[in-house]
């Protein structure tokens, strides 16, 4: 009996330490993705008060199930956040499908799926991949905060006259500046409230999460308007403005293409939460780099390989993209299908052309047939 028990007992340490240093959950401070369903009409149910409005909103429940205590609660003390939270997080989505669509990871997202599902199981590798989602999607958090601060649709907060200082000879402060202060402070608290872990991979998401606002403050510009009789421009007005969120994804590529390969100072326990703990926790793999700074983003696992189908990480492989025969890049054939090979094919493509505009409103198009050549990776 006792060497029956020792056996089973054998067995059991055999199975879990192993696993014991695993981590569970990797992609855990992303379950907030989920709010882009909130966006959804059935989602919504507007206050009876405010009945064509969406200033004051509640969540439906499976929308609500994927936010932690401290994001619901921003949530009612921000009546009108919702409609900027997911509309910033599908920003986010076509952001990411811009950058990379000629890349082998073109950046599939799950939109039915609840939470960090979103962009599928790549958010479970700390990979390079994975830092330009999280930076990303904080950017968009806070650029679509500060955005609809300024055009009145959040309750708590509107444009950001802070922004007074000493004029200049022929222009004066005035207008509407976006609330970039408001959406920094907003998304600090909402996006990293999911990071509550005290480990790597919590460390890496935080940074990579502050990475992707500082781009969104850096590349806030002025912006005037002139005020004058007959066109003149006697005097303007101006104000501070964000950048296209645009400018702001090809920055974050940028920063993706040099991202840092990071190890943590202290064998991995993070001491505390504070900005200047986490700078100084971040060293680079190489010690020859230099140290990541604000804005770079930061990975400590290689991204997977994205040439071959792996459904345990939802890869689908690039048998049967488009690529381009001319290109060198990453778009092009050799690259793209991995050397794997492509086949060529001639298609008839039916698409609207010649479109002309007619007094009022309409936009009139012929329909043109036309042969393109079709490479498609193998």
């Amino acid at each position: 009996m006792k060497m029956r028990s020792f056996l089973v007992l054998s067995i059991v340490l055999v199975v879990i330490i192993p696993n014991m240093g695993k981590v569970k959950g990797r992609g855990r401070g992303s379950k907030w993705w989920g709010i882009i369903r909130a966006g959804e009409p059935s989602n919504l149910i507007s206050n009876s008060l405010k009945e064509n409005s969406f200033m004051n909103t509640y969540l439906d429940p499976a929308v609500h199930a994927t936010l932690r205590r401290k994001q619901r609660r921003l949530v009612r003390e921000h009546p009108g956040v919702v409609v900027a939270l997911a509309k910033g997080t599908r920003q986010a989505i076509s952001e990411c499908k811009h950058q990379f669509k000629n890349r082998r990871w073109n950046c599939l997202t799950k939109e039915n799926s609840q939470g960090r599902g979103l962009f599928g199981k790549i958010v479970d590798k700390a990979c390079r991949e994975t830092s330009f989602i999280y930076s990303l999607t904080s950017a968009a958090v806070t650029h679509s905060v500060a955005r609809a601060c300024s055009e009145g649709t959040i309750e708590s907060c509107t444009c950001d006259y802070t922004q007074r200082g000493p004029s200049g000879s022929d222009w004066e402060w005035g207008g509407c500046s976006d609330n970039i202060q408001f959406g920094m402070k907003f998304s600090r608290e909402f996006v990293d409230a999911g990071e509550k872990a005290r480990d790597m991979r919590c460390l890496v998401n935080l940074h990579n999460n502050e990475a992707g606002r500082a781009h969104v403050s850096s590349e806030m510009r002025q912006e005037c308007k002139c005020h004058g009789m007959s066109g003149s421009c006697t005097v303007r007005t101006c104000w501070m403005r964000l950048p296209s969120f645009r400018a702001v994804g090809d920055n974050l590529k940028d920063r993706f293409d040099g991202a840092s390969r990071v190890l943590v100072n202290n064998a991995g326990r993070i001491p505390g939460k504070s900005k200047k703990r986490f700078a100084s926790q971040l060293k680079p793999l190489n010690p020859d780099h230099k140290p990541p700074s604000r804005k770079d983003l930061v990975y400590y696992e290689n991204s997977p390989n994205f040439c071959e189908k792996n459904p345990k990480l939802g890869i689908p492989g690039t048998q049967g993209r488009y690529c381009n025969e001319s290109s060198i890049g990453m778009d092009g054939c050799d690259l793209m299908c991995c050397g794997r090979g492509y086949k060529t094919e001639v298609r008839e493509v039916i698409e609207r052309c010649n479109c002309t505009f007619h007094w009022c409103c309409e936009v009139k198009c012929k329909v043109c047939r036309t042969k393109r050549t079709i490479h498609t990776c193998l």
